[in-house]
């Protein structure tokens, strides 16, 4: 450790010379102690504070000493292990199932509510994100790209109902073997246009499951083979409610309504596929979900090596000094040593702000 105004450091003379005031003192006192225990006769044994009042002005003391060192500017080189990052492709169900109620406001809003605060958790330095929306067929939305504006700017525009019209047959399917292809299919052009990175390849599937039109288990056979990790996030209740329906027409009978639900096992049986984890918006807070997610992930990125960063540590003796300030108050006996603790407060707070 080393210091960056290590001309501060002769200050330190001041609470060295009162820690030691303080030990002749604290000797003193045990010395009157046990005089005093000697010559007074009580029925009962007695118990004198080992400190007493001097346990206020060690905690000062101690305080003073931090605020001194933390004026030097310590820092430190640390070692950390870098890895080589995420790239994470959102496949977001935009079936007409997604309109239903059962969670509010709908399935929809509910999910891209979630994914603005994933899109939110990540840092954006070693993180890429892109977007794909899918029913009976895929719909690209957002590239792999590390600029959270372009990501935000479509997903603000993808309103308060999916794209995809209910006046098309195509939109009621949930076509999740289709989303995992395009998604494959992104990962090539992303390879085609910068390069093969070594960033782990990550698919997050945001669907209620319902009505698959074509075979899942062989584009998870092909995410496998590329290394990609499926990871599941089911919307909806199991519950379930009634899909909205086009108004019927004029002299024509009204449609049966239909019924959907979350589809908890089979999405369950993707994400383990998958080599991923499954995981429902409302079982926790979206940021914890988030942030799961990433964790996890992030566990089997490729390591690219060692970075060695200089790291401030004067944070940690403030954090110190507002400690014993705060334990000081315990042992505060008189209004005189409120007034010092007030004191040493507004020169903790003066060191941060010259600091900072």
């Amino acid at each position: 450790m080393s210091f960056l105004a290590p001309l501060y450091l002769w200050l330190l003379a001041a609470p060295a010379l009162l820690l030691v005031v303080w030990g002749r003192q604290a000797l003193r006192r045990r010395r009157d102690a046990r005089r005093y225990a000697v010559r007074r006769v009580l029925p009962f044994r007695e118990r004198i504070a080992a400190a007493g009042d001097l346990a206020f002005w060690l905690c000062l003391i101690l305080a003073l000493g931090c605020l001194v060192l933390a004026l030097a500017r310590p820092h430190a080189v640390v070692t950390r292990v870098r890895d080589a990052g995420l790239d994470i492709i959102v496949l977001q169900d935009g079936s007409t199932s997604m309109r239903v109620t059962d969670v509010a406001p709908d399935r929809w809003q509910r999910s891209t509510a979630w994914l603005r605060t994933f899109a939110e958790t990540l840092s954006w330095t070693d993180q890429r994100l892109a977007l794909a929306l899918f029913a009976y067929r895929p719909a690209p939305q957002v590239r792999l790209t590390s600029d959270p504006n372009a990501f935000f700017f479509f997903l603000e525009h993808l309103g308060e109902a999916p794209p995809f019209r209910l006046e098309d047959d195509t939109s009621w399917d949930t076509n999740i073997e289709e989303g995992i292809f395009w998604g494959i299919k992104m990962l090539d052009v992303d390879e085609d246009l910068y390069g093969r990175r070594r960033s782990a390849k990550v698919f997050v599937v945001v669907s209620d499951g319902q009505a698959w039109s074509g075979e899942v288990e062989r584009a998870l056979e092909l995410a496998r083979d590329r290394g990609v990790r499926i990871y599941v996030v089911g919307v909806g209740t199991t519950a379930g409610g009634i899909i909205p329906d086009l108004p019927p027409r004029r002299y024509a009978p009204p449609p049966e309504p239909i019924h959907s639900s979350l589809d908890r096992r089979s999405l369950r049986s993707i994400a383990a596929a998958g080599g991923g984890r499954y995981y429902e918006l409302g079982t926790q807070s979206d940021q914890l979900l988030a942030l799961e997610i990433l964790s996890d992930a992030r566990q089997f990125a490729p390591r690219t090596g060692v970075q060695e960063v200089v790291e401030e540590l004067y944070w940690l003796l403030l954090a110190a000094a507002a400690g014993f300030v705060g334990l000081g108050t315990m042992f505060i006996t008189d209004r005189m040593q409120l007034w010092w603790q007030l004191a040493l407060g507004l020169g903790l707070l003066a060191v941060l702000v010259r600091l900072t």
